[in-house]
């Protein structure tokens, strides 16, 4: 009886789930902990690639949307043990348009190792998670059709038209990342019971196999992902958090904290000693800063270069009057950045010259 209550419990969770089956080689049956470490940090990359294709369409996201995808990952529950893959057998693949249909086969003809892989399964809640597993399994697809058209022509053009279905930099890396080491890994959704499969989407989705044959295929589209994707030019408002300058009234090199205007949690930004000392006055007051520029996408689009328009964010007119007037002397270049005209403060008046405590 508890074990019955138990299953209606599991069952009643409105979750899709994502299993994921490696089959590790002879000589290498003993799940050991470093095999582990890499199937779950395999596992963990390939829903992070999910959950970024689910808010755009890139190549390579570098930085972009870190933030969204860690969020999605707190939300997913993992479950881990060695064993079968569901509906499992060896894992086989084909090239060209037979690669699905070889994966079914597979499952129908031969019986698994029992000691030969391990599982892992990933569950995620249909609200706040729906849109992530759709993204994934879709991506997933394109993937293996897009690496057996390759395999069979050479052509990389299959990789870029796979670009649209949420193939990514990210996802080749967590596939190279999950087949190096092993004879091969399937991925299975599974969607959940109370809410029924997506929008066209099959009921039972077919597994995706990859094994280590497709190797080639991945790494060279990793790399074309990356050399291809596009600098993005952004006009974005940030919190500066890091300033650094070799000389007092040189150059520097500035990193914000984003606010708005770019998809990323934080960017450095190289500003001009015009520019940087504006940056050094906006800090001062506690004012986000305004920069625009191109983010690079060389180094994962996590710095601005070309940074111009630099100035403080305006603020109301009392709170920019009493800002001017704490900030006091020599200032009036930042109050032109902010808007505000005028004459200048009047100067202190100048200390009496030392005259070592006597009277002339």
């Amino acid at each position: 009886m508890p074990q019955t209550e138990t299953l209606m419990r599991v069952d009643a969770q409105d979750t899709d789930e994502i299993h994921w089956w490696r089959q590790l080689p002879d000589g290498n049956r003993v799940a050991t902990w470093s095999a582990r470490q890499k199937m779950n940090g395999a596992a963990r990359a390939m829903l992070r690639a999910g959950a970024l294709a689910a808010r755009a369409r890139a190549g390579f996201y570098g930085a972009r949307y870190e933030q969204e995808a860690d969020a999605f990952l707190e939300r997913v529950t993992f479950d881990e043990s060695p064993g079968l893959p569901p509906r499992s057998a060896p894992v086989r693949t084909r090239t060209g348009a037979g690669a699905a249909r070889g994966a079914r086969a597979s499952d129908a003809q031969a019986q698994a190792d029992p000691v030969g892989g391990r599982t892992l399964a990933a569950r995620i809640p249909v609200a706040g998670g729906r849109e992530e597993a759709v993204a994934l399994y879709r991506a997933l697809r394109a993937a293996r059709e897009a690496v057996s058209l390759h395999r069979s022509s050479g052509a990389m053009e299959p990789f870029d038209a796979a670009v649209e279905l949420g193939v990514s930099h990210e996802l080749m890396e967590a596939l190279l990342q999950s087949v190096r080491g092993s004879e091969g890994v399937r991925v299975t959704v599974g969607w959940s019971r109370l809410s029924g499969p997506p929008p066209d989407c099959p009921r039972r989705p077919a597994p995706v196999v990859f094994t280590p044959g497709d190797q080639a295929a991945l790494q060279q589209a990793a790399h074309r992902y990356v050399t291809i994707e596009p600098s993005q030019a952004v006009r974005l408002t940030g919190d500066v958090v890091r300033m650094r300058r070799s000389e007092p009234d040189g150059p520097g090199a500035v990193r914000l904290r984003v606010r708005d205007g770019a998809e990323v949690a934080q960017v450095r930004v190289w500003l001009e000693a015009e520019a940087y000392r504006i940056a050094v006055h906006a800090h001062l007051a506690g004012l986000p800063l305004l920069v625009s520029g191109q983010l690079e996408s060389r180094g994962g689009f996590r710095r601005v270069s070309g940074a111009h328009g630099v100035a403080p964010v305006p603020v109301e007119a009392a709170e920019r009057e009493r800002l001017m007037k704490s900030l006091g002397e020599g200032l009036d270049g930042f109050g032109r950045a902010l808007g505000t005209s005028g004459p200048p403060p009047p100067a202190p008046p100048a200390a009496p010259a030392p005259d070592g405590g006597r009277r002339g």
